[in-house]
């Protein structure tokens, strides 16, 4: 019998009878007891916590834009549908106060 070769050895232990997400699952759970189990729930409860603030950014975002008027008094068009269409009200009232004044 002859000596296997180290590579050999290793690529046997390592693609013997686990697959390449045997060793990942095994890898996650070596890293979570020896990296520490606190450290989970911290980062679940950061990621929440941002989420939370994000949430909070954007009602805060829709309540300015819905307090917002231009110099008019007008809210502001929030795409160019609802711009074209205030505009065309716009001219409308200020044809029938045309034709109402004279």
């Amino acid at each position: 019998m002859g000596v296997i070769p180290s590579e050999d050895i290793l690529l046997v232990a390592f693609t013997g009878s686990f697959s390449i997400w045997h060793w990942l699952i095994v890898l996650a759970v070596v890293l979570i007891l020896f990296g520490g189990g606190g450290k989970i729930p911290k980062l679940m409860k950061d990621l929440g916590s941002g989420i939370t603030q994000f949430k909070r950014g954007m009602k805060e975002e829709d309540k300015s834009d819905e307090n917002s008027e231009d110099e008019n008094g007008e809210k502001p068009a929030l795409n160019r549908d609802e711009t074209s269409t205030a505009q065309s009200e716009k001219v409308d009232e200020e044809k029938k106060q045309k034709a109402a004044n004279g």
